[in-house]
C-alpha cells in the first residue's frame, strides 16, 4: 500500500534511511558522514517541514512502512524534483519502488520534467531510474558533507503525466 506520510511515520523513515544508506553507500561514503547527514536532514523537525512543503509517500508491507518517496510540488517552470526514494534492502526488487514511483507520477499530473540526483556510485538507484525512462543529463563532482562524490543528474520528460518518448 502507498499512502501519504503522517507524523507517526518519522521514526520509520529514519530507520529506512539508516538501513538503506548503510547498505547502499558502504565503502562509498563514510558511515559517520552518512549518520550526520541523515540525523540533520531527516531530523524530526526537518521531516515535519518536508511534510508541509513537499509530498512524502510511504510504502507499507503488512501495515509496516518499508519505503518512502519525497518530491517537490511543481515549480514555476513546470518542474519537480524527486528528492528521495528509498526501500529497505530486504524489500527491494519486490515492486515497492515501482509503486512509489507510479504514485509519485500520479500526483504530478501537470509537471513537465521530473529531476533526480543520484550518487554516481549508486548503481542500483541509477539502474532503477534509467529503467523508468530517466535520461542522464550530467555527471559532476561535488563535496557531500565534506566528502568528495560524483553526482548523476537525471531528467524524465513528462507530457500530461504520460512519458514522452
Amino acid at each position: 500500500m502507498i499512502r501519504r506520510m503522517t507524523s507517526n511515520d518519522i521514526r520509520h523513515i529514519q530507520h529506512i534511511l539508516h538501513n538503506t544508506w548503510s547498505e547502499t553507500y558502504r565503502g562509498v561514503i563514510p558511515e559517520n558522514i552518512q549518520t550526520a547527514f541523515i540525523d540533520r536532514a531527516y531530523s524530526d523537525a526537518m521531516m515535519l517541514m518536508r511534510m508541509e512543503k513537499t509530498i512524502v509517500l510511504v510504502a507499507e508491507c503488512e501495515g509496516v512502512p518499508i519505503g518512502f518517496a519525497n518530491f517537490t510540488k511543481k515549480d514555476t517552470d513546470g518542474d519537480s524534483e524527486l528528492t528521495a526514494m528509498y526501500v529497505l534492502p530486504t524489500y527491494q526488487k519486490e515492486g515497492y519502488g515501482q509503486k512509489l514511483f507510479e504514485c509519485t507520477l500520479s500526483l504530478l499530473p501537470d509537471v513537465e520534467q521530473l529531476f533526480v540526483y543520484v550518487d554516481g556510485q549508486n548503481h542500483i538507484g541509477r539502474s532503477f531510474y534509467e529503467k523508468q525512462g530517466f535520461e542522464l543529463l550530467d555527471l559532476f563532482d561535488e563535496l557531500f558533507e565534506g566528502h568528495p562524490v560524483t553526482t548523476a543528474q537525471y531528467v524524465l520528460k513528462l507530457t500530461n503525466n504520460a512519458l514522452s518518448y
